[in-house]
Order: structure tokens, then C-alpha cells, then sequence
């Protein structure tokens, strides 16, 4: 007998996250058992019916898919996501993998390509763009990028980066995943105060958005991944 695997779908377009539904449907040993419309109900359900894997959209209201992730990863839930994505590139995904996802897709996967994605993290795997990786490979995987994207960054003398003791804890917390309120909390502070390290972040770093933040420091060593503690789910 093959191994059952559960399945949740996220996603806020009707059309697209039934389409995942039906593909998946198809195969013999998959059941999905729950649809969500946004990261909120996303969250609840894979509290609720604990699903081998949930499949989620990158973007969605109310809690994006990396904030779902986090959430998952924090509670240590025995559920297993896998993020799918409109934007795929090789620092969204590091900062996916970094948030606790098992899984990273482009939206343009073809179906049989999403069927083996899907068995192999339920398998306690990793899969980034059609590359599967047991743990200590993903690991590798992300410290080879992140070393080669040093090396092109590198600058002379000890490392200098512009932020103040403050921006540098909310920057840490910004890796982690963590939405301003989460910030906010953990570190005493006003979510408006870290609504303004953020944006003072992001202009320092003459970045438009979190993930290029995040992936700005790291390519540039001034925050290391040993440093944050993170690194993909044990399972």
C-alpha cells in the first residue's frame, strides 16, 4: 500500500488554487483535505487537520506565505510547506528556505515536476527548482550561495555595515520571518517604531522590499546564518 499524503491548498485566486486541487487530485496517493483563500485560514487548517503538506501561495492576504512558514516553523507543527511563487529566483528562495520551508516552486511547474515535489518533502526532503536535497545538501546548497555571493561583495577591512544596535536586532527579527507585530512585541517596542526601522533599513540599504534586505546583509556577511540560528526544519 502507498503511503497517503494529506494536503492542504492556499492560495487567493479561486482559478489558480482550484487548478493545483485537480492536478493533485490526480494522483493516487495524494489527498487534499482542505483549500484556504488567505495565510489566515491557512494557518488555522494546518492547525486544525495537521496535513502532511501544505502547498501555499507566496503572496495572499492577511499573512503571506513566508509569514505562515514562520508561524509553522515557531509552533513546530508537523506540517511540511511548500511555498509556490509568480517571482522565481534564487534569493527569494534562500529567504523561503530560511523561514522554515521545506519546498519552493515557480508557479509555471509542470504538474508531474509539483507531483514529485510534494512526495519527496513529505519524504522529509527539500526541494528547490526541480533540486531535491536531503538536509545537510540543503544546507551546503545555501552556504555555497551565500559564499559565492560574498565573494563578489567583498570589501576591504573589517566588515562595516550602517545600521544602528536597534535596526540590527529588527534586521535579525526581519530574517526570522517575523511580521512587525511579532517584532514589536518581542523586542518592547512600538509597531510604529518598528514600522520606522524598517523603512530606515530599506533606505540604507537602497533596497525596495524585506527579502532584499535580508539577502542585502547576508550576500555582504553582515548577518550570517549561523549568527540567526536559522536553518531549515529538523523533521
Amino acid at each position: 500500500m502507498m503511503k497517503e499524503i494529506t494536503l492542504i491548498i492556499a492560495d487567493d485566486h479561486p482559478l489558480f488554487r482550484q487548478g493545483v486541487v485537480d492536478v493533485l487530485a490526480l494522483e493516487r496517493d495524494f489527498r487534499v483535505i482542505a483549500q484556504a483563500s488567505n495565510g489566515m485560514e491557512a494557518i488555522n487548517l494546518i492547525r486544525s487537520v495537521k496535513p502532511m503538506v501544505a502547498v501555499l501561495d507566496v503572496n495572499m492576504p492577511e499573512m503571506n506565505g513566508q509569514q505562515v512558514t514562520h508561524q509553522v516553523t515557531s509552533e513546530h507543527l508537523p506540517t511540511r510547506v511548500i511555498l509556490l511563487t509568480g517571482y522565481d529566483d534564487v534569493e527569494q528562495a534562500i529567504h523561503a528556505m530560511l523561514a522554515g520551508a521545506a519546498g519552493y516552486c515557480a508557479k509555471e511547474i509542470e504538474p508531474d515536476a509539483l507531483a514529485r515535489t510534494v512526495r519527496a518533502v513529505a519524504d522529509g526532503k527539500y526541494a528547490i527548482a526541480g533540486n531535491i536535497f536531503t538536509r545537510r545538501e540543503l544546507d551546503a546548497w545555501i552556504d555555497e550561495q551565500m559564499e559565492g555571493a560574498r565573494k563578489s561583495y567583498s570589501e576591504p577591512g573589517s566588515p562595516f555595515h550602517p545600521l544602528s544596535d536597534r535596526e540590527m536586532e529588527v534586521l535579525s527579527c526581519v530574517v526570522r520571518g517575523m511580521s512587525n507585530k511579532e517584532i514589536a512585541s518581542m523586542l518592547g517596542i512600538s509597531h510604529q517604531t518598528v514600522k520606522n526601522h524598517v523603512t530606515s533599513i530599506l533606505r540604507k540599504f537602497s533596497v525596495e522590499d524585506r527579502t532584499q534586505a535580508v539577502v542585502y546583509a547576508l550576500k555582504r556577511g553582515w548577518v550570517k546564518l549561523q549568527d540567526t540560528g536559522i536553518k531549515p526544519q529538523e523533521h
